[in-house]
């Protein structure tokens, strides 16, 4: 096990591109997840050296854990070679301890989630002592080929390709959309500037008076031909103006025109308007993911 660092992304992508064409989706999400879940949901936590680890073996990357997503969960992707194996088992244990580690006092368990088919991963879990707890997504799909309508946006609105100008407004946007605590300067720096991120794949609508109105980022994977959507989000203060479909049904024909055949996007299962959202641009559901946790150790605690 080693810490990653920038460098290694494309390495990563391709890997797990190469993962999903040999086993299926059931263990592995987008290779566009690698980089918002790096980059994204790690910001400003620690460096990504402390949180985010790799195992290679003779034949390359064998694993990836990224650790502390949301303050207490944890992520582990594991070659096919390798799923259900003593070395899948040290790594999700690995990957457990390094969350627990690094939690605030006020936590109490530590989190993961997979997709609803991979009952290898489940069985693995279990052996670990987590529980299942709640699903968490829905895991949504449509087929490129079908016809997609366009939406246009409300006079005085621009939809257009980001720029490296917007960090400030993409910043807003976010902290509008999510309840989140970006700065311009964190945007620019954790997102924009490191590798995966491409400011053509990230579509948004700016307002007359020149906000950053709606936004997604859209994702490729040229190996499998799967498009994916991470994030999505409307400023609050435009919310049911159909931005969110505007910048979506433009992306899915940039996708297409990239020779994607079909796009994914998860969303929290909860989550009504973004089921109906998606619903109504023609996703259907194909998986959910379910959330596990385990409590995390005491100090000084002898391993699982």
């Amino acid at each position: 096990m080693r810490s990653y660092t920038d460098a290694d992304m494309p390495r990563l992508q391709e890997t797990v591109a190469a993962w999903i064409a040999e086993a299926g989706r059931c263990g592995y999400d987008h290779i566009g997840e690698l980089p918002h879940r790096i980059y994204e949901n790690l910001r400003g936590r620690r460096p990504v050296g402390d949180l985010v680890h790799i195992w290679e073996d003779a034949s390359g990357v064998a694993g990836l854990a990224v650790n502390l997503r949301f303050g207490c969960a944890f992520d582990v992707f594991t070659s096919p070679a390798l799923r259900g194996t003593p070395a899948e088992y040290e790594m999700v244990r690995a990957a457990y301890e390094t969350t627990a580690r690094h939690m605030a006092e006020d936590e109490t368990y530590v989190l993961t989630d997979l997709f609803d088919c991979d009952t290898t991963r489940i069985d693995l879990l279990v052996r670990l002592g987590f529980e299942h707890f709640r699903t968490w997504d829905d895991v949504d799909e449509r087929d490129l080929g079908d016809a997609i309508t366009v939406s246009g946006v409300p006079d005085g609105f621009v939809l257009r390709r980001a720029r490296p100008g917007d960090a400030d407004g993409l910043a807003r946007a976010r902290n509008h959309a999510f309840q989140d605590d970006w700065t311009g300067e964190r945007y620019r720096t954790e997102v924009m500037r490191k590798p995966g991120y491409d400011p053509d794949r990230e579509i948004v609508v700016e307002a007359p008076d020149g906000t950053i109105a709606a936004f997604t980022v859209y994702w490729t994977d040229d190996r499998n031909k799967i498009g994916h959507f991470e994030p999505v989000g409307t400023h609050r203060d435009f919310q049911r103006r159909g931005l969110a479909r505007a910048v979506m049904s433009h992306a899915m024909v940039c996708m297409r025109d990239l020779g994607m055949t079909t796009v994914t996007v998860n969303h929290d299962a909860e989550n009504l308007a973004a089921r109906m959202l998606y619903a109504s641009l023609g996703f259907e559901k194909k998986h959910e993911t379910y959330g596990f946790r385990r409590v995390r150790p005491a100090k000084n605690a002898s391993r699982p």
